[in-house]
């Protein structure tokens, strides 16, 4: 098939990017011609809260990407439309995780579907956004009308999608990300990270934005009885530092801030001196840094909420509370006691197998062959 990939890939950094790549080069393997098209400009300086959004590596040499796609100029988005009904891709595979591509993703693909052949395929992180803004509910309906199939997640984002369009839907687990590397020996990662190999360490772990709790978390941390435990806090601030800072503070050396984005190459050191990652989330779809744990083989506290239970199965490879200080207290304590950890160590060996990006590329081909035949 000719496919063209339409998202984040390099110079942009993060999951998304590694996520958009992962899929351009399984469908690569099997013999398609792919090309991804990446933004020229992703977010308005004005409106991206983190510090940058690229990065200065050198660019994959085993993928073709082209930098051509500007998310606020309407003409732009008219040409690349254009270029696309002449191109004739079989399909266009687009992420979609803010409403703010909407008006972009959807105009392009609007027009590129013009050609009667070409379909568009998404697979979706969200519909409803985390954090909710008037026109979210008008641009998810401009884009999502203009999709034929989609690939979700979870099931709360097929409900929600289901408010908007009857599109053929079917589900895919997030895929565990092979770009990070292994996990390193647990001496040599707390060198490198500069952290005192005789203490323990959770790990909350991302982008800190407010729905995911981190207030929930150290709220928790003051609840709990072992002052050698300590919390690890790695990410860059997409909301206000200030108002997280006398509870970390308060906490001392029983917390360590790293208020930085971190780099691919980075992750494993943090991932591999972590006894357990914990999501306190406040509301959530899914989330990239469970798959990161399943990939370094590191049990999880999850709260209840979004799909983060059908990700991280309760008493198996983790625990899944309310998003409560208290309860997450006492699950960081419970998860500690005897063997907990080197059983769910083991059990997520077998969970891991869900999490395959060949079985996502499978779904996406499904969903295309499902619309291939349909009229435009």
């Amino acid at each position: 098939m000719k496919i063209c990939v339409l998202g984040p890939a390099h110079p942009y950094r993060g999951g998304l990017a590694a996520i958009m790549e992962t899929m351009a080069r399984v469908f690569a393997r099997r013999g398609d011609d792919v090309s991804i098209k990446t933004f020229t400009l992703q977010y308005p300086s004005l409106l991206f809260p983190g510090k940058n959004q690229t990065v200065d590596t050198p660019a994959p040499a085993d993928i073709r990407i082209e930098r051509c796609v500007n998310t606020v100029n309407p003409f732009n988005w008219i040409k690349i439309g254009l270029h696309l009904r002449r191109e004739c891709p079989d399909f266009i595979l687009l992420k979609y995780w803010t409403p703010f591509m909407a008006p972009c993703f959807g105009t392009i693909a609007r027009i590129a579907r013009g050609n009667g052949h070409t379909k568009v395929i998404c697979q979706i992180d969200n519909v409803e956004p985390h954090e909710p803004h008037i026109t979210d509910r008008v641009f998810n309906r401009y884009f999502l009308k203009a999709v034929d199939g989609f690939v979700y997640m979870s099931d709360q984002v097929r409900g929600e999608l289901r408010r908007y369009t009857s599109a053929p839907a079917l589900f895919s687990p997030h895929p565990m990300f092979e770009n990070l590397g292994e996990r390193v020996e647990r001496s040599e990662a707390c060198r490198h990270l500069g952290l005192d190999a005789a203490k323990r360490y959770m790990l909350f772990f991302g982008l800190i934005r407010d729905y995911k709790g981190l207030d929930i978390l150290l709220d928790a941390w003051k609840l709990t009885d072992d002052k050698e435990l300590v919390l690890l806090v790695a990410g860059e601030f997409y909301t206000s530092r200030e108002k997280y800072m006398p509870a970390v503070e308060a906490l001392g050396d029983r917390v360590v801030l790293y208020d930085s984005f971190v780099a691919d190459e980075e992750v494993k050191y943090w991932f591999s001196v972590a006894d357990a990652v914990v999501l306190p989330y406040r509301s959530a779809t899914q989330s990239g840094v469970t798959q990161v744990a399943y990939n370094f083989g590191v049990p999880m506290i999850v709260t209840d909420v979004g799909g983060l239970a059908e990700i991280v199965p309760d008493g198996r490879v983790g625990y899944v509370v309310e998003p409560s200080a208290k309860a997450v207290a006492a699950a960081v304590e419970r998860i500690c006691e005897g063997d907990n950890l080197d059983v769910f160590r083991r059990n997520m060996q077998e969970e891991r197998r869900r999490f395959s990006w060949e079985e996502m590329c499978n779904r996406i081909t499904e969903v295309y062959n499902s619309v291939a035949t349909q009229r435009m």
